[in-house]
């Protein structure tokens, strides 16, 4: 499972918040759009179109295959997907023995027809695509791209400087903090200038997250910091529903939350921290959209769940049961509130029945095994997070003195053939676990008795009595219960 919450603190201090109001753009589309490609300077390719989705990442949803040279292919991009950002992926062979070479090409596709010539193997380089004469998304984009680099990186230097000088009663910073301060409303007025005349444009929605935002310059570095958290949400209009849509949305919370981790004290807790971002955030959104308040509890939901942050999922409750909030995650956040006062330590485990993978049947509260504790392991073998989990701990628990102490039921939530699959050749390495699967993922009986949502989840049981001891989250939470 993918988490969200991460960024260097130098490019947090560089990237930052968003643009004032504007009219809101409509999310219908009419019909479809066709995409034509024209293929040059490679023997031929595979490609395929994929879309951004809302849990971030490029879903494939259209297919060619073998197009040669010289050759051009049309797809028909779905009315429902647009507009928004897409990545062409290229699988070339520069010549017929060649094995494929992959490539990527990042566009927007809104509700013009696009014709374009690219060199898959050069993908990546503004200057390897044409488009057709006309096309007006992309070309904004990269007309901004260029215009905005000249003048916003050196504000980004200074801005870095600034922020980090450490006398800020000179002369010198004096005079620039002038100079910024009048560069930074130069750059907003020509920025937000051309937000207004592309509003018409769903490519406008990815200038506005360049908006320099008030900056205070007194005190320290943490007093300057903080006076960007203050204001991080001061331009944004959560009002647009295409917001969601795009990219820059997510990395501009990733920085949010960051920036407020890096701010904190270093008495504070790290997850009562990121929870109050959170919960800052999702009010912000409150007051928008009921699209984009419905994204933003989700995306705050999914950092939780990936992070283990039960103070930050309990803090959501109030939000979900907000009729306005338009969240794709109700009933999973609403579970795993329950699961949260009724799975905790000192409770009985929940019987579990299931046919262990050499073919005998499983029952929880019958399987007494030797050692104090029983590890369940709930995991996808089709998930990174998961796999990395199960290779730390796997070793960890074939040390002499933790393989006499702990046993470790491992539980598969592969819902599908390929990860399925992956999980019989995982197994292997893994001797000396007990391995259960439960093939309807996280829709099955087991782990809806466990309220997992979510892999990996970890819940450490005392042998003799059954009762939940532990809920770690890492190996060092583990280790830290198993003393």
């Amino acid at each position: 499972m993918y988490k969200p919450f991460h960024t260097s603190f130098i490019r947090i201090l560089l990237l930052i918040s968003l643009g004032s109001l504007l009219p809101l753009p409509l999310l219908a589309q009419t019909g479809n759009v066709d995409l034509t490609i024209h293929v040059r300077g490679v023997y031929d390719s595979n490609i395929t179109l994929l879309t951004f989705s809302d849990s971030r990442v490029y879903t494939p949803i259209k297919e060619a295959q073998g197009i040669r040279n010289g050759e051009k292919v049309t797809i028909s991009v779905p009315k429902e997907v647009l507009p928004g950002e897409f990545v062409l992926r290229f699988n070339y062979r520069e010549k017929e023995s060649d094995s494929p070479y992959p490539s990527e090409k990042n566009l927007i596709i809104s509700g013009q027809n696009l014709e374009m010539w690219v060199a898959p193997k050069y993908s990546g380089n503004a200057d390897s695509t044409r488009f057709q004469k006309g096309e007006i998304e992309n070309t904004a984009l990269e007309n901004f791209r260029v215009e905005n680099s000249r003048l916003r990186d050196p504000l980004g230097l200074l801005q870095n400087f600034l922020m980090n000088y450490d006398e800020p009663g000179s002369k010198f910073y004096l005079t620039g903090i002038k100079t910024y301060e009048e560069r930074q409303r130069s750059y907003n007025q020509w920025l937000m200038q051309l937000v207004h005349k592309d509003s018409s444009l769903f490519v406008s929605n990815l200038f506005r997250f360049q908006y320099l935002p008030q900056i205070n310059w007194k005190g320290n570095l943490a007093q300057r910091t903080k006076s960007m958290l203050d204001h991080y949400f001061d331009g944004m209009d959560f009002r647009n529903p295409l917001v969601i849509k795009t990219s820059e949305l997510n990395k501009w919370l990733d920085n949010w939350v960051n920036l407020s981790v890096a701010n904190a004290s270093e008495f504070a807790s790290h997850d009562s921290v990121i929870s109050q971002s959170g919960k800052i955030a999702i009010e912000s959104a409150k007051r928008g959209h009921p699209l984009v308040y419905g994204w933003m509890v989700d995306y705050f939901y999914r950092g939780f769940e990936a992070n283990g942050i039960d103070s930050g999922l309990k803090m959501l409750e109030p939000f979900i049961n907000d009729p306005n909030c338009l969240t794709s995650k109700r009933r999973e956040i609403g579970r795993r509130i329950q699961g949260l006062t009724t799975i905790i330590p000192g409770t009985k485990a929940p019987e579990i029945k299931l046919i262990s993978d050499d073919g005998t049947p499983f029952e929880l509260g019958k399987y007494n095994p030797d050692g104090e504790y029983i590890l369940l392991l709930f995991w996808s073998a089709g998930c990174s997070h998961c796999v990395e989990m199960v290779d730390k701990i796997y070793p960890w628990q074939q040390q002499a003195e933790f393989r006499k102490k702990i046993t470790i039921v491992a539980i598969s939530l592969d819902d599908n053939e390929p990860d399925i699959k992956r999980w019989e050749l995982k197994k292997p390495e893994l001797k000396g676990w007990k391995h259960l699967s439960a093939t309807e993922g996280v829709r099955s009986k087991v782990a809806s008795d466990y309220f997992v949502l979510a892999t990996p989840s970890m819940f450490l049981l005392e042998t003799k009595t059954g009762k939940i001891t532990a809920l770690p989250n890492t190996l060092d939470d583990l280790v830290s219960a198993t003393k």
